[in-house]
């Protein structure tokens, strides 16, 4: 298929070279001119200048920006990628936004004559590069089925949650239940240690039972060792919080322990931890006096 790639970040940058690999034709943008030439370098493949280039005869175009405003400006702007989009063609935002984005885009995409998918991502940088990410979809089953087998290139779970905006709303609840087990392993990871426990023996003692989880086994050896640079960023937690409490407070849903967490997570900012990884909870319960 005739691809266009926007978005050559820590994610778009695998991602899209996962899809050359698959033999599918691509153009790749970004706005920054010399990442875009490192991914033309690292995979082959083509650069543009501009989304509308990148936009410009594609069946589809897959989109991984930074929040709301950013696919806005890519899909709507002056050089946007409903400029050039062709009738029929399918625009894919792997985007965290809001579901009010989302919908926001599949009217503007409707009247175009293509279809919006919606398609934020789990998984972080090991499943991008890895070929694993898990995507919750919302928008047309139809339209899905048709760009199933470049999603697949670098998705191992694909799941269509239902109309647009209903993938934002599940990435919304993934990164609640995230907040909330990094809090409660970084606790009892604190608690382990400072009564002399050894974290690799701790770990394989409770990761088999009820405790265990994704965040436990991958995380609590460089938790235990004060080391967070693995992956997503505290401030882009921060960013996706601000839209789960923001959707929360307009259907009257109370999320208590994640209102708690996105103010701890502005407390590892206010140590200088605005890159850390979101394990990092644990460095601001070190230095909180007893």
């Amino acid at each position: 298929m005739q691809v266009g790639f926007i978005g050559l970040g820590v994610m778009g940058f695998p991602m899209a070279g996962h899809v050359v690999r698959a033999g599918h034709e691509v153009r790749a943008y970004n706005r920054t001119p010399d990442r875009r030439h490192a991914w033309a370098q690292a995979h082959n493949g083509t650069v543009v200048a501009s989304p509308r280039e990148a936009a410009s005869g594609a069946e589809v175009v897959l989109l991984c920006v930074g929040a709301d405003k950013d696919v806005r400006e890519v899909v709507a702007g002056k050089a946007g990628v409903l400029s050039t989009i062709a009738p029929g063609g399918i625009l894919v935002d792997h985007t965290t936004t809001s579901s009010e984005l989302a919908r926001d885009m599949q009217h503007a995409c409707q009247a175009r004559g293509c279809e919006f998918i919606d398609a934020p991502m789990s998984g972080g940088e090991a499943g991008a590069v890895n070929a694993k990410l898990t995507l919750m979809v919302g928008g047309d089953e139809a339209a899905l089925a048709r760009v199933r087998p470049v999603l697949e290139c670098y998705a191992a779970s694909i799941t269509r949650m239902g109309e647009s905006g209903s993938g934002q709303l599940a990435k919304a609840v993934n990164q609640i239940c995230i907040a909330g087990i990094l809090q409660g392993l970084a606790e009892g990871l604190l608690l382990g240690q400072r009564a002399g426990l050894d974290v690799e023996t701790l770990v394989a003692a409770i990761s088999k039972g009820a405790a265990g989880s994704w965040q436990m086994v991958n995380r609590a050896a460089t938790m235990a060792k004060g080391e967070f640079d693995f992956g997503f960023a505290v401030e882009h937690m921060r960013k996706d919080l601000k839209i789960a409490l923001a959707t929360a407070e307009d259907i009257g849903a109370p999320l208590p322990l994640t209102a708690l967490v996105d103010q701890f997570y502005a407390d590892v900012e206010a140590l200088g931890g605005r890159r850390y990884d979101t394990s990092s909870l644990i460095e601001r319960l070190r230095r909180l006096r007893p």
